[in-house]
């Protein structure tokens, strides 16, 4: 069930229906990074230079030279600053567009089951931030653990797969139920979401391919959600919430 909905997924990010939002996401998230280089490097040429100036003041005219030189050194230290944020960035602004995913997929692959509700624009937002946060405290987690041999590589993978299989299916199951119901649900089936997030945490520590790990993961867990449901369709708040 977990694969098949990962392959679902996989295939659904080269279709045709969603490779609008696929551009949309590369484009926007180009485009916020050529903005925020742009305007860090002015705020540097604007406070910084000015100061190496002051610094160094009766110099020869060719150590003006020395100020162009650390322009051109921040410059290229900004960028790869940048590249850093590369995944992060993508992540954020990709979280508008989960929901154009998950509708794409409903409406396709269930055509006979009604699609869900779009989460409101607040919802989406908090739900893009709390994404972001996943990345970095997964990271941020692994990081710390890296001088740990053999555990720092166990930390990424569990780490993340449980922030990520835990935001993405909620977000599938918010879409049909309400956040409380959403999360009992998840909650009862955590062992299966947990095993799913594994699987994107893989995803994610692809270069490059970890780009589109927001939009991988939210059309796997809205597979995953629908096939749960199906299996479960008795499912009853009250008694989950008696079980967590």
């Amino acid at each position: 069930m977990i694969l098949d909905a990962a392959r679902l997924a996989f295939a659904n990010l080269f279709a045709a229906e969603t490779r609008a939002v696929f551009w949309k996401v590369i484009g926007l998230t180009l485009l916020a990074l050529v903005a925020l280089w742009f305007a860090v490097r002015e705020l540097f040429v604007w406070l910084a230079l000015p100061w190496f100036d002051t610094l160094m003041p009766g110099t020869p005219e060719w150590a003006g030279w020395l100020t162009f030189i650390v322009g051109i050194f921040a410059s290229l230290g900004l960028a790869l600053a940048l590249a850093l944020l590369l995944a992060p960035v993508t992540a954020l602004i990709a979280g508008f567009f989960l929901d154009d995913v998950a509708e794409v997929i409903e409406t396709r692959d269930y055509p006979d089951s009604a699609p869900g509700k779009p989460l409101p624009l607040v919802a989406a937002m908090t739900g893009s931030a709390k994404f972001l946060g996943v990345v970095i405290l997964g990271n941020i987690v692994a990081l710390l653990l890296l001088l740990v041999p053999g555990v720092n590589l166990i930390a990424f993978f569990l780490v993340n797969g449980y922030l990520l299989g835990r935001e993405f299916f909620e977000f599938a199951a918010m879409r049909y139920r309400p956040p409380a119901e959403a999360r009992l649900f998840r909650v009862k089936h955590r062992s299966t979401v947990f095993l799913a997030g594994l699987v994107l945490a893989a995803f994610l520590a692809v270069p490059l391919l970890n780009l589109l790990t927001p939009l991988f993961a939210a059309g796997m867990m809205v597979h995953l959600h629908k096939r749960l449901s199906a299996r479960d369709p008795g499912f009853s708040p009250q008694k989950a919430a008696v079980g967590a």
